[in-house]
């Protein structure tokens, strides 16, 4: 039996967020995205960011890579495609609409794929990362930066408590840090390379998983 994710409801979501998406978060997630541009950035010139929005992260990259930029949904990404103009951003080659689990691309074709706080909203997440490390090239490396929860200690208890609250915000306590971990151990080409703090005190995380060579 196949599995029906609403996307559709999604993108509706999405819809009433983009108007008022970077008055809320530009400055919170300011030091994540930055993080997420120059991680990737270290790996080569050729860069996906798959749940692009409404560009945020985009000024952060260097000049000197290309960016591709993907979305669900097409109202965040208009605002993305106001931010290129605005800040001339040349170095980005596209923003397009698609879906994390059917990425129009070839294989092999980008040398980092960032994932900025979307990974916890697809409804598919290893199907999300099957595709992503589908078009990563040997060597490369996924980037995933979010509110991801935590496996052991007193966190997971503050957590649950907040739970309600940070589902408002798009934010999950339920997805943990080891569900990469165990992605990542299915595949053989794949290593989990690791995981940093992200302000505030970490309460974001960076992951980095890489394929290799």
């Amino acid at each position: 039996m196949s599995v029906q994710y609403d996307l559709e409801g999604q993108q509706r979501v999405y819809e009433k967020w983009a108007p008022i998406y970077d008055a809320v978060y530009h400055k919170f997630l300011s030091d994540a995205h930055s993080r997420t541009a120059a991680a990737a950035a270290r790996c080569g010139k050729d860069i996906l960011e798959v749940g692009v929005g409404t560009g945020l992260i985009l000024r952060y990259y260097p000049v000197s890579c290309n960016i591709y930029g993907v979305d669900l949904s097409e109202h965040m990404l208009s605002k993305a495609v106001e931010k290129v103009r605005e800040l001339r951003l040349g170095n980005v080659k596209l923003l397009a609409s698609m879906d994390a689990c059917r990425l129009g691309f070839a294989d092999a074709s980008f040398d980092a794929v960032a994932v900025p706080f979307v990974i916890t909203l697809v409804p598919n997440p290893e199907g999300a990362l099957d595709e992503i490390r589908r078009v990563l090239k040997p060597g490369g490396e996924i980037v995933v930066t979010s509110k991801l929860g935590a496996d052991d200690g007193i966190v997971p208890k503050v957590e649950e408590v907040l739970a309600p609250l940070m589902k408002k915000v798009g934010w999950s306590s339920h997805f943990k840090v080891s569900r990469l971990e165990r992605w990542a151990e299915r595949h053989p080409d794949m290593e989990f390379v690791g995981v940093e703090p992200v302000f505030p005190a970490g309460f974001f995380k960076l992951v980095r998983i890489r394929k290799r060579g």
